[in-house]
């Protein structure tokens, strides 16, 4: 009888164990549904928020390059735009009479400054002046030689092997004649700037009055091309500045064009040569391709396709 009682008493504490198991179960399901309908909820707005932020991030460093490329324009100079030049095509070559033009723009303009040191005359012959002309104007010049048999230093008469004379005796000479700048040497001018062809066009027309709020010192001109805004060299190019021997109109524009592809050449004297010896070389490795594909197909075409049976029987 005992037993019986405790029988009825275990089952009745598991009855009442499992009504309140279900009636938690039952007040804590509607919690655990709003958690995850509310983390369900969240999870888009955290993703918007996301994507937001990105979006500003990218907003913000737009607006920051923008920012730090108006500040470099007056530090490093306005980009020059670009320029359709004759000789910039792979299969274009120089203008000769373009470079005879600037080569002369150069003589009555920019030689009283800057030197070309690494250019001689004999450089000139077949580009834009015969053997004869080149000699004539190389006699023009004076060059310092010797020393001779009495051990003194002379002058003579420039010949094809020297370099163009340079105006000024050394560095110190070009600063003290130029208020303390240093005119460079226009040798390599176009191939040691960036943008170089353009670069020299819109730095020799770029110069203009200085905008309200730039204040340009005594001395200085105003040009947005040249880096920091001020330049010691005045404008030098004025329509009519030289007269063309071939009856070109010499206008400031067109100087400035001829002056350009002159020390465009110079700084790339050989460029014709190496295109055309490019455009040979690609024309020779592709008849090489040629015939090596036809021998490499001669020769392999009876081995792939020749047919192999195997007598398994015997």
């Amino acid at each position: 009888m005992r037993t019986s009682l405790l029988r009825s008493l275990g089952k009745g504490l598991g009855l009442c164990a499992e009504a309140t198991s279900s009636r938690v179960a039952q007040q804590t399901m509607p919690a655990v549904a709003a958690m995850s309908t509310s983390a369900s909820d969240a999870e888009p707005a955290s993703k918007a928020a996301h994507y937001a932020a990105a979006f500003g991030g990218v907003l913000a460093g737009i607006f920051g390059a923008s920012c730090v490329a108006t500040a470099n324009e007056a530090a490093d100079g306005l980009h020059a735009p670009h320029y359709p030049w004759d000789h910039e095509g792979v299969l274009d070559s120089y203008d000769h009479a373009s470079i005879r033009r600037g080569h002369k723009v150069y003589q009555a303009v920019c030689a009283a400054c800057h030197s070309m040191q690494y250019v001689h005359w004999r450089n000139l012959v077949g580009v834009c002046y015969t053997e004869e002309e080149a000699k004539a104007l190389a006699a023009e010049t004076e060059v310092e030689d010797g020393p001779n048999d009495e051990g003194e230093m002379f002058t003579r008469e420039g010949r094809l092997f020297d370099t163009f004379p340079s105006p000024y005796a050394n560095e110190q000479a070009a600063r003290y004649a130029n208020g303390g700048a240093y005119p460079p040497d226009l040798s390599l001018i176009s191939g040691g700037r960036h943008n170089g062809p353009n670069y020299i066009f819109a730095l020799l027309t770029g110069y203009r009055d200085a905008p309200a709020g730039i204040s340009i010192r005594e001395g200085l001109y105003y040009n947005p091309y040249f880096p920091g805004g001020a330049i010691a060299m005045p404008k030098m190019l004025v329509d009519g500045g030289v007269e063309y021997e071939d009856g070109t109109p010499a206008s400031a524009s067109q100087q400035a064009k001829d002056v350009t592809t002159f020390l465009a050449w110079s700084s790339y004297p050989y460029q014709d040569e190496m295109r055309v010896m490019g455009i040979k070389a690609c024309l020779m490795i592709s008849i090489l391709i040629g015939f090596a594909a036809y021998s490499k197909r001669l020769r392999w075409a009876p081995i792939k396709s020749q047919r192999i049976v195997m007598d398994v029987v015997n």
